[in-house]
């Protein structure tokens, strides 16, 4: 099924129900008309970083479920894999045969060798300073080869997550193969994983280089255009950088919105909101809770530092058990710029504000895209992250079969499904986009296509909203708040 303007849910193939089976029955059975695509976060045998660390991609983990299934996903809703354009599991064939045979394997320049990287085999204090690092560590790790000899091997997240060398024709091979094969087994789309960081340069930051990394994903484009699949770039940084894709007329994610939205409804002003709905990409996806932390780096120049700073204090104070310490290296946070909360959490378990949380994605420009948490109106689960010791982990719980049927009978759950099947069938959010002119205590946006026409109007100080459309019978007017219906 090919890309449409609907609603992605972002779901773990375990997340709903433990396995991609039980996420097919509960999707239909329940989210049918609610849900028009489903973002598969990593559903193929991995050994770290639930999923992100992939052995392969020819099989489907079958804890999750086999291709039959996704196959039968792919029927029905439009389909989104992960490509981890930058790294590969350190248990993948490649790297095994090459700790094995090192400079006798057909993969030795498949890996990023430090020896071969750096003039002497090391970076100088300078070249480590001006690398792009989300961790507070040098890039790299040891490895120790059959022959008895020790090698330093780039290494950007985790050491089970090894960086490949996209200098290498081993690795294109690789690429070309893997990203045909997806669009083979049903993905519409691709999403390309830390893919600002693929190419490195010395002297460089080595993130988004410049101009090469404009050459990579051109290759890649070459690769997926007669495919008939679009790739989905991924990447947490200066929304400058987003804008600069979107003029290269790639999809893009607005991850700006969710930093934006919160500071619009803890200070009761859509100044500032109002002003990235002027400028912001059209060919988007949105989002306001992912499987990672919310994004603080995105929102740098869209608010001032003083802003930025008031919102994370405002969501430490208004948020329902986050604290500080959840985003800090005591739970493993990778990355410094994300805060861990469930956005629901985020705004305090508040049914309201988040409803309108919600209407304000759904009539923004993009597609919006859900996750599975955010779907169910998931609180922090403080236990499971105090039970692992890693942050990211209040934002994931698992639900099973049950537990799913529980929300369902949730009224701001309810509430929600029927905001999500108004805005996929709507004709209205096919078209224009518009901002009318308010207050800044108040939000109200148009849309129109044709004859069709929805109007979200808002209070950010009551969390109160109103919609109204002129549209087919089947899409009547919803209202939120406090005493909506």
């Amino acid at each position: 099924m090919r890309v449409c303007n609907k609603i992605m849910l972002i779901t773990y193939p375990d997340s709903m129900g433990g396995n991609l089976p039980k996420l097919e029955s509960l999707l239909d059975r329940h989210f049918r008309r609610a849900v028009g695509g489903i973002h598969l976060l990593p559903f193929f045998p991995s050994s770290a970083d639930r999923g992100f660390a992939p052995i392969t991609y020819d099989r489907v983990d079958p804890a999750f479920g086999d291709w039959d299934t996704v196959k039968r996903l792919g029927e029905k809703y439009y389909l989104m894999f992960d490509f981890m354009v930058n790294h590969i599991s350190r248990q993948s064939e490649y790297f095994r045969d090459f700790q094995k045979r090192r400079d006798e394997s057909p993969y030795r320049d498949f890996f990023i060798r430090y020896k071969d990287f750096w003039p002497g085999g090391e970076p100088t204090r300078g070249d480590l300073g001006r690398i792009y690092k989300r961790k507070p560590r040098a890039p790299y790790t040891e490895v120790r080869f059959g022959d008895g000899a020790v090698e330093k091997l780039w290494c950007t997240f985790s050491e089970e997550q090894l960086d490949l060398n996209v200098r290498s024709e081993k690795v294109w091979e690789f690429y070309r193969r893997t990203l045909t094969g997806m669009a083979r087994r049903g993905a519409a789309m691709i999403r390309l994983d830390a893919f600002a960081y693929a190419v490195k340069k010395r002297g460089t930051s080595c993130f988004f280089v410049e101009p090469e990394i404009w050459d990579f994903l051109g290759s890649i484009e070459k690769i997926l255009k007669p495919c008939s699949v679009e790739p989905l770039l991924e990447m947490h940084e200066h929304y400058s950088i987003q804008m600069k894709l979107a003029g290269k007329g790639y999809w893009v994610y607005d991850f700006a919105l969710p930093m934006l939205t919160l500071h619009s409804l803890y200070t009761g002003n859509a100044r500032r909101l109002k002003e990235w709905f002027a400028v912001c990409p059209r060919k988007q996806f949105t989002t306001l809770d992912t499987h990672d932390g919310i994004g603080v780096v995105d929102v740098k120049g869209l608010m001032s530092d003083r802003e930025i700073e008031e919102t994370v204090d405002l969501l430490y104070q208004k948020g329902a058990n986050v604290k500080r310490v959840y985003s800090s290296a005591e739970y493993h946070n990778l990355d410094i710029y994300q805060i861990n909360c469930t956005f629901y959490s985020a705004l305090g378990n508040d049914d309201d504000a988040y409803l309108l949380a919600r209407a304000i994605q759904f009539f923004a420009p993009g597609i919006p895209q859900v996750y599975y948490v955010g779907m169910l109106a998931g609180e922090n689960d403080v236990a499971l992250m105090e039970k692992t010791k890693f942050g990211r982990n209040i934002n994931r719980h698992n639900y099973t079969a049950d537990e799913v049927e529980d929300r369902l009978r949730a009224p701001v759950v309810q509430k929600l499904v029927k905001l999500m099947e108004f805005r996929n069938r709507h004709p209205a959010f096919g078209g224009s986009f518009e901002v009318l002119d308010t207050e800044d205590r108040l939000l109200a946006i148009r849309r129109r296509s044709g004859p069709y026409e929805a109007v979200l109007r808002a209070d950010l100080k009551t969390f109160k909203f109103k919609i109204t459309s002129s549209a087919p019978e089947d899409a009547p007017a919803f209202c939120g708040g406090s005493g909506g219906d």
